[in-house]
Formats: structure tokens, sequence, C-alpha cells
């Protein structure tokens, strides 16, 4: 078998191409591989929306607390004390460019300008009386800013967002779809021009999406002819095939199906071969480095391919329902391999595992999370379920039956990679969790992207009014490293203390720490 990164959508692919090849005439088929890019770009726009939409709401909720708090003096002097607080909702409010104050409609105090600069609100300007699109403002008249107005009475505050920020996610939010954000009758796209005329026509999987907290539509969608040049770029293989029916088409089909079986049937021969083994990464304590524990990463010892990255079969194991077998495997191997080093953990010496939707299903995984903790002395070490986001893991009776028998035994729950999945506050919603592990993906942006760096400080400052544990992933640089302690994080992870190492040469670092 193969292992490669693209095995399993290979194997996807050519499974469609085999029943195309077999049962559909030419016509048919293409029909068929069309509509199939038309719904699968049709998905990802919806996603690209939500997406959008979730981070417009944060960008929004930050705008909105700094309003809230500056209200109260609104009427009140342009004095220095409040040109003060106008500036301080600037400084600690992650996307808020600047800050205004009015009073009968009437504009008198900012952060920019202090009590230099006068202007009447319309309020019809903006929408709900609340959000105004707004080409600029005589500081910069080219750039675009989202105001967020609140009122009560007399009294009015205002907290606008650079339009740096807004096109900025509208960019990188999607590669291939193209966003638009609308407020009333204005709108702007990834370029940061405000305009006033109709919105843009897309062809091809148009998503219209609205916020339900905050007046404003996210639309995504993609040119005339994309369909097309995503069947070009995707299945290239498949308009060549697709002329090869009758005989070859059958006997390509046959080769191809045998073929595809080939993975699962090797996961189930490594299984019982034991090839399956556990590796550990430290994790230490934001404040004194001291490491605090570790994760127990599955890596495959393959008899012919080597050490295989678990992204090449992780996937793979899930679709065909082996990572729950695959999981208490490892559980059990890195009880027997950690148990007799105990002794020389930390009390509460923490061990993280990674669970997806599949363990979720039944409540077979509390007994194997209290075989786990048998082996070690009660308290010498802390089990941690890490969930993944490859599969939703839906709230059902199971569900919460099975997290809160988890945690009577001790069990700690923690959300992997937050921040980079679409169910990440749905889980914090539906399931009592302890810690939230950040991706690594916005601690490489320290120092390097403010948009992800707000972001991250966004989520520690969640963890905090949660009384969430937070773990950083992917520490690989000191920067990185002073930024998320200066920031509080609880526990730091990432090759900056150390890779993934196999228990032997685990055990030998841990005692040299």
């Amino acid at each position: 078998m193969p292992l490669t990164v693209n095995a399993p959508r290979k194997r996807a692919t050519r499974y469609l191409i085999t029943a195309l090849s077999a049962l559909l005439p030419i016509g048919v088929g293409v029909v068929i591989l069309h509509w199939q890019a038309e719904h699968t770009l049709q998905q990802s726009t919806a996603q690209t929306a939500q997406e959008a939409v979730r981070q417009f709401d944060l960008m929004l909720d930050n705008t909105a607390l700094a309003a809230q708090a500056l209200l109260p003096l609104a009427g009140q002097p342009c004095n220095n004390g409040v040109k003060l607080a106008l500036r301080e909702q600037v400084t600690r409010r992650p996307f808020v460019r600047a800050t205004t104050l009015s009073w009968q409609e009437n504009i008198y105090c900012s952060s920019l300008f202090g009590g230099g600069y006068e202007s009447p609100v319309n309020p019809e300007d903006y929408v709900n009386g609340r959000l105004w699109l707004m080409n600029g403002n005589p500081v910069t008249p080219d750039t675009a800013l989202l105001v967020y107005r609140l009122v009560d009475g007399d009294k009015g505050a205002f907290a606008s967002i650079d339009g740096y920020h807004l096109s900025n996610a509208l960019r990188l939010i999607s590669h291939n779809a193209e966003l638009v954000l609308q407020v009333g009758p204005h709108w702007m796209s990834a370029d940061g021009k405000v305009r006033d005329s109709a919105l843009p026509v897309f062809a091809v999987a148009h998503h219209h999406l609205a916020s339900t907290r905050y007046g404003y539509s996210v639309d995504a969608g993609m040119p005339a002819g994309e369909v097309w040049r995503y069947l070009q770029d995707r299945y290239p293989a498949l308009f060549i095939l697709v002329g090869f029916f009758g005989a070859l088409a059958g006997a390509s089909a046959h080769w191809l199906q045998k073929r595809s079986s080939a993975p699962t049937h090797e996961l189930h021969r490594a299984l019982g071969a034991n090839e399956f083994i556990a590796y550990f990464q430290p994790v230490v304590r934001g404040d004194t480095r001291e490491w605090a524990g570790c994760e127990v990463l599955m890596r495959w010892n393959h008899p012919k391919e080597g050490l295989v990255r678990p992204d090449l079969f992780i996937p793979l194991a899930e679709d065909c329902g082996l990572i729950v077998p695959m999981t208490r495997a490892l559980l059990r191997q890195t009880a027997a391999q950690l148990a007799p080093h105990a002794e020389r953990f930390a009390r509460g010496f923490h061990i993280g595992v990674n669970i997806t939707a599949r363990h979720c299903q039944d409540l077979a995984l509390v007994e194997d999370c209290r075989e786990f903790l048998a082996a070690f002395t009660p308290g010498q070490v802390i089990l941690v379920l890490e969930l993944t986001e490859r599969e939703l893991i839906k709230p059902t009776d199971i569900t919460r039956r099975l997290f809160d028998a988890l945690h009577e035994l001790g069990v700690m729950i923690a959300i992997d990679d937050f921040g980079t999945g679409h169910s990440s506050l749905t889980y914090l919603r539906n399931f009592n969790v302890d810690y939230l592990k950040i991706d690594q993906s916005f601690v490489a942006m320290i120092g390097v992207d403010a948009l992800s760096r707000h972001i991250l400080d966004s989520i520690i400052e969640l963890s905090g009014k949660l009384d969430l544990g937070i773990v950083a992933e992917g520490v690989e640089t000191i920067e990185q490293c002073e930024y998320l302690a200066a920031q509080g994080v609880d526990f730091l992870q990432g090759y900056l203390f150390g890779r993934p190492l196999p228990c032997d040469e685990f055990i030998k670092s841990l005692t040299s720490h």
C-alpha cells in the first residue's frame, strides 16, 4: 500500500471513476461529474460564509464591549479623564480603531481628536440605528470603517473597526471563493473599497448569510465557469477514463476497487501486529518551564515504509471504524510503558490522548480510561482526553452521560486545535471542558500577523473568562514562549521544549529536566 498524503482522496476519486465508467454512458457521466463539483463548491462557499460571519461577529463583539463601557461617559465634558477612557478602549479591545461620544446626536469627543472635533449624527445612516459601513473619516478618507453605535436617550457611544481588518478577513478566510460584506446599502470586498452600487453577481455557488446578532450579511460565491475549472483541476483523469467505456472500463474498475480496499486491510493487519506505537511530546508549565505532562501521539512503525506520520493513516482509521480499537491499544501500551516510571513524575502529571466522535458513541471509553488510571498510583497522573474536530461530536444523551462519567473518574477534557474548526464554540456550549489547546497556526503568527495575534489574545481572554486552562501548541521560538507566558498561558508545547519521542528517550529527557 503506498502511504501518501493524497491516498484517501485518490481512492475516493477512482472509486467514483469506476462507477461512472462501468454503469453510465459518457454523456450521463459528464452531467453527474458537473453536479458533484457544483455541490462541493456550494458546500465550500457555505462554510466560507459561516466562517466570515463568525469572524465579523467576533470583531463586533469587541466594538460592542467598547461602546458599552463608554456609554455612561456620554454627556460628560471631554476632559482628560474622558479622553483617556476613549483611548483606553482602543488600546484594550482587539480590532477597535477609534471611539467617540455623542450628546443629543452630536459627536463632541473622540479618541483621535479629543474635544476638537464636532459632527452631527444622522441615525438613518446606521442599519437599525447600530451599524454603518462608511468610506472613511477625516483622518483616513479613503479607508473603510465599520462603525458600531450604541445609544441611550441623548447619550451615544461609537466604536469603529478599521477596514484593514475587514479586508484581511475577506481575503484570508477563503482562497477560492469571493467574499462580500454588506451593511445596509453599502458593501465591500477584499480590495477594501466601500461601494453602494448593486452587489456583484456570483454565477456559481452563491451563498448569502446574515448575522443573527448584528445588522450585516456576507455573500460568498465564485465567477462563471468555476465549475469546469474545478473539474479540470481536480478530476482530469476522469475525462480521460470516461472515454474508455466498455471492456476497458470494466477491467479498470475491477482493478481500482481492489486497490481501494487495500489500505483498510493493511490497517487491520497492522493493528493485529502491534505496529502502532506511542510517542510522547512534553508539555511544560508556562511560568516555570517545568515538565507538567505530555501528549501521547500515535505513530505507525510500518515494516516496509518505516515510521508513518499520523496524518497519513488516522483519517483512514476513522473512516473505516478502527480508530477506537487503535486508541484502546495505545492507552494500554502507554500505561504499560509509563507506569514503571511514574515515581519520576510530578504529582498530577498530565497525559493527553486524542479522541474523536467515534469514541463518544457509547460508554466503553469510560472503562478504557478506568483501566488506564488503575495502572498508576491514585493522583499520580491526570488523563486528559483531547477532542479533535475531524468528525463533529453531537451533543446526545450518550455523550453527556459519557462526559459526566469521565469527569467523575477524574479525567479532564480538552478541545484540541481550538480556533480552527467550525465546531469549537459549539463544544464549549454543549460540553463541560477543562482545557483549550490553541492551534499552532496562531502561535506561529506571533510577531508576524496582527489579525492572528488578536484572535490568539481573544482565545486567551475567553479561556480566562470561562475559567478554563489553556495550552499553546507549536511553540518553537523564545519570542513565542515569552509572549504566551506573559499572557498567562498555563501550559506550552512544541519543538522548543522537545519533539515527540519514543518512551525510552522520553523518560531519559524527563530525568534530565
